[in-house]
């Protein structure tokens, strides 16, 4: 029968090669470390491998992973013609996704329901950024294809995702619950619980888990760094501002992260434990711009990390690089770098001007169109806090004291207990 994937599909490849690359997607799906290593070890076996060069383009853009994008692809493209029909889909939607076309991604899955690995693209979670702007249609392919997948344990973990951001909740712990049961070192069922535990404010349970599981379980999981992350959100939440600092110092420096997660994770703590009532000394961010570079800072590859590059740029105080930003993603090809990203720059650059009331409000325009950068709703917060922030440095603690009162609505939070108590006494001017 040649060589198959683990969803039944044809691999024009040599038998050793496909083996290195069904080992590559099966680590990629679960999130475990060095999947593009494995991947990469295929073409060693057989250089042809067309499916292989597209997938290490793909990894290249979307999670940061260090090869050369466009060799890749050119030499995917070059190859794809002895491939399959499948693989040829697959190498043509890969292409057009990288140049932001997502039109032949969403035909391809609609004809190859089990291509995983194009269907992990099409959902933003900790590892892809997503290729629709509107949540509720990437919602809708993942759902489309279940009946492709039964009870597969990452697609579970892949649907629990999709339920905690449809805000069933208990629904998506229950997802979450059964993939591990299946698979318990499947990291996209241990993330959908975590946003569970941490968007229902079960933070004692949420940080008790997440601590176990990534020290047990998931202990080869490639984004560790994140999981690290989801562990201090929960931290910051109940106030323990020196267990934040222990997680920062012993997991979530920027040696410590691969990629872009320096950006994503380390960045985006580093800032809202900064906002955080009565932090002291928290550590500055210019590490972790040296580390993103100032092309990862003024040339984000998606609105996604274009967020992240934005704030790290304000923390850094480059308002200069906050206006490169702002100028590029005003001229970017991609709806969402220009209509979400570039007022986003523009509005931090006048948080840094000194304009914090005008920061507010245009952080307050920006606010229903926020879901447009792509990641998740707990990723997205740091907007709002941003914008919390400039509302009590402009004094006006009415306005601060409604975001807060609705944040505490949503789900508590000691640290949003004890924001709401700095804007309600605003400090006395002598």
């Amino acid at each position: 029968m040649g060589c198959r994937d683990d969803y039944g599909y044809p691999l024009t490849t040599s038998d050793v090669a496909a083996a290195a690359y069904v080992a590559g997607v099966r680590d990629l799906l679960r999130l475990r470390r060095d999947a593009h290593v494995r991947i990469a070890s295929a073409l060693a076996h057989d250089p042809t491998f067309a499916l292989a060069h597209a997938d290490l383009a793909l990894l290249g853009h979307e999670m940061c992973v260090d090869v050369d994008i466009a060799s890749r692809l050119d030499d995917a493209r070059r190859l794809a013609g002895r491939a399959t029909e499948r693989e040829r889909s697959h190498v043509h939607a890969v292409d057009r996704h990288l140049q932001g076309d997502h039109r032949p991604l969403l035909a391809h899955l609609t004809a190859y329901p089990r291509d995983a690995v194009l269907l992990s693209i099409a959902m933003p979670t900790i590892a892809f950024a997503g290729v629709t702007e509107v949540p509720a249609e990437a919602w809708a392919i993942v759902e489309g294809a279940a009946p492709s997948y039964g009870d597969d344990p990452w697609f579970l973990g892949l649907l629990a995702f999709v339920r905690q951001e449809q805000r069933r909740y208990d629904e998506a712990m229950a997802l979450a619950c059964r993939a591990l049961a299946a698979d318990p070192t499947s990291g996209h069922a241990a993330h959908a619980r975590s946003h569970a535990h941490y968007e229902t404010g079960d933070h004692v349970e949420g940080l008790a888990w997440m601590d176990a599981w990534v020290t047990g379980e998931g202990a080869e999981t490639e984004s560790l760094t994140h999981f690290s992350w989801h562990a201090a959100l929960h931290e910051l939440s109940l106030g323990d501002l020196d267990a934040v600092r222990k997680r920062y110092s012993e997991q979530l420096q920027p040696r410590h992260t691969i990629g872009c997660r320096a950006l994503v994770d380390t960045g985006s703590l580093l800032f809202r434990w900064a906002l955080t009532p009565d932090a002291e000394a928290v550590p500055g961010l210019e590490e972790v711009a040296r580390v993103t570079g100032r092309g990862g800072l003024e040339a984000p590859a998606t609105a996604f990390l274009g967020m992240h590059a934005a704030v790290t740029l304000l923390a850094i105080d480059d308002l200069d690089g906050l206006r490169r930003l702002a100028t590029r993603c005003a001229n970017h090809p991609h709806p969402a770098q220009r209509e979400v990203v570039a007022p986003l720059a523009d509005a931090l650059w006048a948080l840094g001007s000194g304009r914090a009331s005008e920061a507010a409000d245009r952080l307050g325009a920006l606010a229903p169109h926020c879901w447009r950068l792509g990641g998740s709703d707990a990723q997205r917060e740091i907007v709002e806090e941003t914008r919390i922030a400039a509302l009590l440095r402009a004094q006006r603690y009415d306005d601060a004291r409604t975001l807060l009162d609705a944040r505490l609505d949503r789900r508590p939070s000691l640290r949003d207990a004890r924001w709401r108590e700095v804007a309600a006494r605003p400090p006395v001017v002598e």
